[in-house]
């Protein structure tokens, strides 16, 4: 073989090599990425403490799955980014047990009852975004409305593609105190999203398979809607670690009222000037200011003032 023919043969063998590599090299480093975004997210402290709730409709009977609440616990207790309370359906056993307690039936020395459960910060309810332009005609809204009658509960059910098999869902999580809505974060997945490797320890025994959450392991459409639930809690806990890590000690404080009559004061003092004098049963708000046994408080009608806490009790 020539010398002109070796070097061409050199070339082509140099290029087929490269080409062979590169969809090797970016397979690779696609599936890298989703490995990490398939990983249920690990704290090294508590961001809080929350409760997870089922959403008021169960458009997961209609996809043949079990609630969600199963499988956020799940990635709740597996993160140890929250102190997971139970307010679901395990909280009538819980209410079946401080009732025998309460009768007396329990043994001696049980040690339950009034005021040892845990508060929660913060509920979080996982569901559905229910119209989404992106699901199509193909939504299990309308696919299983036409199949049931129109069914309401089937017609909730607009966040999930059967035939394209996506998922678009959100979470949104209300401060228990405030009442308000602190994060409502969105997921989306889709079919093709199963295709790369790392998803395996999601849907393995260890992870949502062993978790008694129906349907989300070993069914394709539940493991789409598994990895846009664990997409959007992703993000919940990166938006998390922006908010003040005592959510109790953040919180307004607990309002009071005057179980006996006394006296504001301008200052932490009661020799001091008296703003007003206060009646049994007026409501006060704490600043959670504090000196000896005075609090500062304001009143209804925006008035500031100190107060002795002698005088007053939380208010129920």
């Amino acid at each position: 073989m020539s010398l002109k023919g070796l070097k061409s043969l050199s070339i082509i063998g140099l290029l087929s090599v490269a080409v062979a590599s590169m969809p090797a090299f970016a397979g690779s480093a696609q599936e890298i990425r989703d490995k990490k975004s398939a990983e249920i997210p690990v704290c090294s402290k508590k961001l809080g403490t929350i409760s997870v709730m089922e959403p008021e409709n169960n458009w997961w009977r209609e996809a043949d799955l079990g609630s969600p609440e199963l499988l956020i616990k799940t990635f709740v207790r597996k993160s140890n980014c929250f102190t997971l309370v139970e307010r679901g359906k395990g909280m009538q056993a819980l209410q079946a047990e401080r009732a025998m307690a309460a009768s007396g039936d329990l043994r001696g020395g049980s040690n339950m009852g009034k005021g040892q459960m845990k508060a929660a910060d913060y509920v979080l309810v996982p569901d559905l975004i229910s119209s989404n332009s992106r699901a199509g005609g193909g939504a299990v809204g309308g696919l299983i409305g036409g199949l049931m009658g129109n069914r309401k509960a089937g017609a909730l059910v607009g966040g999930i593609n059967m035939k394209k098999k996506t998922a678009d869902v959100v979470l949104t999580v209300t401060d228990v105190r405030s009442s308000e809505q602190v994060a409502a974060v969105e997921g989306h997945a889709k079919k093709t999203d199963l295709g790369w490797g790392g998803h395996g320890a999601v849907f393995s025994s260890s992870g949502v398979g062993g978790a008694g959450a129906t349907g989300y392991a070993n069914t394709e459409i539940g493991q789409v809607i598994t990895l846009a639930f664990l997409q959007a809690y992703t993000n919940l806990v990166e938006q998390f670690g922006a908010l003040p890590e005592d959510a109790s000690d953040a919180g307004a404080q607990q309002a009071v009222i005057m179980n006996k009559p006394g006296r504001m004061y301008a200052g932490p003092d009661t020799n001091g000037r008296v703003v007003k004098t206060l009646e049994i049963d007026t409501m006060l708000y704490p600043t959670g200011q504090k000196q000896d046994v005075l609090w500062e408080v304001t009143d209804e009608l925006g008035t500031k003032g100190w107060v002795s806490s002698l005088l007053f009790q939380l208010a129920r």
